[in-house]
């Protein structure tokens, strides 16, 4: 029988994705859900640094861990086989990604656990990790619902010259903290209009018959207005008519008033995540 293999790899290559992506299909088969894979993201590695770890075993692929640099603290998500659990995998997986984080340079990790997972999150409290937050998963798998015409909103994609203003909604809407150019999310950012002024924005990603909307903010001033229902609607109606069968997104548990706005659209909550940060001393 062949050695275990923790491979470190700097980019993915079309076998280890085709992989992954067969371990997520039989670990949902198995625990429901979803798991936060990103796999936008996994297609995309740069390959100039090590940012995923997979443990191997006879040719099969039994483990996984991602590391998702999103603003200072970065995410780590990951996955083991069902038939390969309380074997250490999954410790000897985050074990691995916390010294490169170090070595990155960056702020306490996030990892990312489904609240169904016991074991995730005894792994978790095991490496000192605290709760920072937590979030729904919601998917809207038809058409938007209609309702009532709320303001003449538009939306219109983001130019270089809109940044500045982007990242302002986003410190304003959520604390952001990232990047002051948004780097290549900004081909993906669409602004919310009112007449001729900017009110809002987000995020629109499609993989195939998948999409997913990030990024939702709204001019706190503005909120109740109506301004947040017509443009999730719209967004929405865009996705779909491009292709989009499935639209997902999150929402903080403590956002009572976004969830809401959420499910009058149609979404559907699929699961909650927990997010821990993790000390890297």
């Amino acid at each position: 029988m062949l050695s275990p293999v923790l491979e470190q790899a700097a980019g993915l290559t079309s076998g280890a994705l085709r992989a992954i992506a067969e371990l997520e299909r039989r670990v949902v088969e198995i625990d429901g859900g979803r798991l936060k894979l990103e796999w936008d993201n996994l297609r995309g590695r740069s390959g100039d640094r090590v940012e995923d770890l997979l443990w191997w075993e006879g040719g099969r692929l039994l483990g996984f861990l991602g590391i998702y640099g999103f603003g200072e603290s970065p995410e780590l998500a990951g996955m083991v086989a069902p038939d390969a659990r309380r074997r250490g995998i999954g410790s000897a997986l985050l074990d691995a990604a916390v010294p490169l984080c170090r070595e990155r340079g960056d702020r306490q990790p996030l990892l990312v656990v489904p609240r169904e997972s016991i074991a995730g999150k005894r792994l978790a409290l095991s490496r000192g990790g605290t709760l920072d937050h937590s979030e729904h998963h919601l998917v809207l798998s038809g058409e938007p619902i209609s309702g009532p015409q709320g303001p003449e909103i538009s939306l219109r994609p983001a130019t270089v010259a809109d940044a500045p203003r982007v990242v302002a909604l986003l410190e304003r809407g959520f604390g952001w903290s990232g990047p002051d150019d948004l780097g290549d999310r900004l081909e993906r950012t669409w602004l919310i209009e009112l007449g001729r002024a900017v009110v809002g924005t987000l995020f629109l990603e499609r993989d195939d018959e998948e999409a997913s909307i990030f990024g939702f903010a709204v001019e706190p001033s503005l909120q109740g207005r109506g301004i947040g229902r017509a443009a999730l609607r719209q967004a929405c109606e865009r996705l779909r008519a491009d292709g989009a069968r499935r639209i997902s997104l999150d929402v903080d548990v403590a956002n009572d008033r976004a969830l809401g706005l959420y499910t009058s659209i149609g979404f559907t909550p699929v699961t909650t995540e927990d997010y821990f940060a993790l000390p890297l001393s």
